[in-house]
């Protein structure tokens, strides 16, 4: 049953995802342009466009298409999560810090470091590509959504998710909820957290984990096929026997990012 606070995700999510299946979320579909490093999010296997789209940010003339060509775009990797508010609840974080990322970065990002221009401003265009490179930001944003998760929820977290439950006091007089609603329902916001078994992520190529620096030691890495610019999902039988791959079974010490089997000699 989804929690109160988190209708309003669950119902935009599916929106978003033009409202395929009861059981969307339990995999965040993860593209990347291959000329920009842009990174979109979606919640279904191919990327609709209209969707995609709003998650082109303007970094200044020419940085947002007219469309998106799906010939550029290439799967980076999914994420698959073992319940949907889960899966929800990553993506609804990982959307706001993807916005985050593009409406407040430091100047250091678009500041000339060498030459007799150092310390101005780079050209148009070079701020514009440089904010337009989103890959290594974005999987550092995962692992930081994945380890929010990790983490037991602290009591002032369940105090403010209780007051959004019941709503600031002058909106109170509101009719009451139907049975089995109520304050109760705040503890099931934060149920998968803490619990991260069957919390797995597929990459196309392995190597991309390094970009963060720490994973939680739950969370499993494996191979991801690509066919035609989309991921192949569910993973062919053969990978899906053997499951992700863990941190122990290639010898990554525990904070450290797995990488599948096939490429542990050339990490």
């Amino acid at each position: 049953m989804a929690a109160l606070a988190m209708e309003g995700v669950v119902s935009k999510a599916i929106a978003d995802a033009g409202g395929f299946g009861a059981d969307i979320g339990r995999q965040i579909f993860v593209y990347n342009h291959l000329q920009t490093n842009r990174v979109i999010y979606s919640l279904s296997r191919s990327l609709q466009n209209t969707r995609a789209m709003k998650q082109v940010e303007f970094f200044g003339k020419k940085t947002v298409p007219s469309a998106l060509r799906k010939d550029l775009w290439t799967p980076l990797c999914v994420l698959s999560f073992p319940n949907q508010l889960q899966g929800l609840n990553a993506y609804q974080k990982l959307r706001e810090f993807k916005h985050l990322h593009a409406v407040s970065y430091p100047l250091d990002v678009i500041t000339n470091e060498k030459g007799k221009y150092a310390g101005k401003l780079l050209p148009r265009k070079m701020r514009g590509k440089k904010l337009m490179d989103q890959k290594a930001n974005s999987i550092a944003d995962m692992a930081a959504v994945l380890a929010i998760q990790a983490r037991p929820p602290t009591p002032e977290e369940l105090e403010r998710a209780e007051r959004m439950v019941k709503g600031p006091p002058s909106k109170r007089n509101r009719p009451k909820p139907r049975k089995g609603e109520g304050s109760h329902q705040t503890a099931e916001v934060f149920e998968f957290r803490g619990k991260m078994d069957g919390v797995s992520i597929w990459w196309a190529n392995t190597l991309d984990a390094e970009y963060a620096e720490t994973w939680p030691q739950e969370v499993q890495h494996g191979p991801l096929l690509v066919n035609r610019r989309t991921a192949v999902w569910p993973p062919p039988e053969d990978l899906l026997l053997g499951g992700p791959v863990s941190p122990e079974e290639v010898g990554i010490e525990e904070g450290e990012p797995a990488l599948a089997e096939g490429n542990k000699a050339t990490a």
